[in-house]
């Protein structure tokens, strides 16, 4: 079983820089798809980005040319860069593993406790 443990998120103004991280307890990592989802008060969690274990990523379309999504898989981590920050990015951030990118419906671990982004207008 693959733990994966969600750290970095904060309280931010709009327009601010957030950059949150994914560790993983595998050895095996680097062969993970690994995506970021995000669940608001009152929502259903949606995806936000995934990154394949080559680099290749996905984007939901409220986050593209804000948010990076990369890896480092010496460090088994996964990383989301924020960026100009808007208030209705205002959830908790979880991460877990894909088979593909595309398969962002069909997450396949167990939901973390994920970490809470705040940004205040």
């Amino acid at each position: 079983q693959v733990e994966l443990v969600e750290s970095g998120g904060a309280l931010v103004q709009a327009g601010g820089s957030l950059r949150l991280s994914c560790a993983a307890s595998a050895s095996t990592f680097s062969v993970f798809v690994i995506a970021w989802y995000r669940q608001a008060p009152g929502s259903e969690r949606e995806f936000v980005a995934a990154i394949s274990t080559g680099g290749t990523t996905n984007y939901a379309e409220s986050v593209k040319g804000r948010f990076t999504i990369s890896r480092d898989n010496g460090k088994n981590t996964v990383y989301l860069q924020m960026m100009s920050l808007k208030p209705e990015d205002t959830a908790v951030y979880y991460c877990n593993r894909l088979i593909v990118i595309t398969s962002v419906n069909y997450p396949l671990a167990s939901w973390g406790q994920g970490t809470q982004v705040t940004v205040s207008s």
